[in-house]
């Protein structure tokens, strides 16, 4: 099983700083905390506070400890130390583009300067992104990123033999009229719940277009079944449906 890493809380750090008052050893530290001796020995080195004038203020103090932990972090973000690259990020945020596309474009296209989704994330939800509002321009729109587990994608809803990448020849083809393709577009929540069906007949590509007040399954498909029927004659045979955001 994989072991995630996390930083120290402010929490965690008030507890050295008491504890080293109290004169306990970071072995002992790092046992109440649940945590890697490594951890609380690269704690006192990295956030120790030196001060040259007045020597005897030097010592750990956790909210100085925090302060500099937050200045590491945010220097090494790549779009706070690149701007050019930053802007290029979030014109594209604006203009609509998902982190998803936005680094998959720059890896599709080589660029040399370039980050993954998951940097541009951060960046969305870090202080400055926050305060331009960048997650605003998510399809999702949310304020606050959701936890790691349930960003995890879920299970499949239908059998892997379900999938479309095994039907028959026979339809992959286009040999036989009668099978339809069917997307459903949905559009921003500013705009509401309508949204838009479209069925494609794989043989002669004939397009149906059908306007939905809700995206309820059953009115959507008796719409669906309604448009069908004078079309088909019987011959409907199959039809794919598609979700599009």
């Amino acid at each position: 099983m994989k072991v995630r890493f996390s930083h120290l809380s402010l929490s965690e750090r008030r507890k050295i700083e008491r504890w080293r008052q109290m004169k306990l050893s970071p072995d002992e530290m790092a046992r109440r905390l649940g945590r890697h001796r490594s951890t609380i020995f690269r704690e006192l080195r990295r956030n120790y506070f030196h001060d040259s004038e007045i020597p005897k203020l030097s010592g750990y103090w956790c909210v100085v400890a925090q302060s500099y932990s937050d200045r590491r972090r945010t220097g090494q973000r790549k779009l706070v130390r690149d701007p050019g690259l930053r802007d290029q990020v979030e014109r594209c945020l604006r203009s609509g583009w998902t982190p998803e596309q936005i680094a998959g474009r720059m890896r599709y296209e080589g660029a040399s300067r370039r980050v993954c989704q998951e940097t541009i994330y951060q960046h969305i939800y870090s202080e400055d992104g926050r305060r331009g509002e960048l997650w605003r321009h998510l399809p999702s729109g949310r304020r606050r990123r959701r936890g790691y587990r349930l960003r995890k994608r879920p299970p499949p809803k239908f059998a892997p033999e379900l999938s479309i990448l095994f039907r028959p020849d026979v339809i992959a083809h286009r040999r036989q009229f009668g099978h339809w393709e069917a997307d459903l577009v949905l559009f921003r929540q500013k705009y509401g719940p309508a949204n838009v069906t479209t069925m494609i007949e794989r043989t002669s590509r004939f397009l149906v277009a059908l306007k939905n007040a809700e995206k309820r399954t059953k009115p959507i498909m008796a719409q669906i079944a309604q448009a069908l029927t004078p079309l088909s004659s019987g011959r409907e045979r199959s039809s794919a449906l598609m979700l599009w955001r």
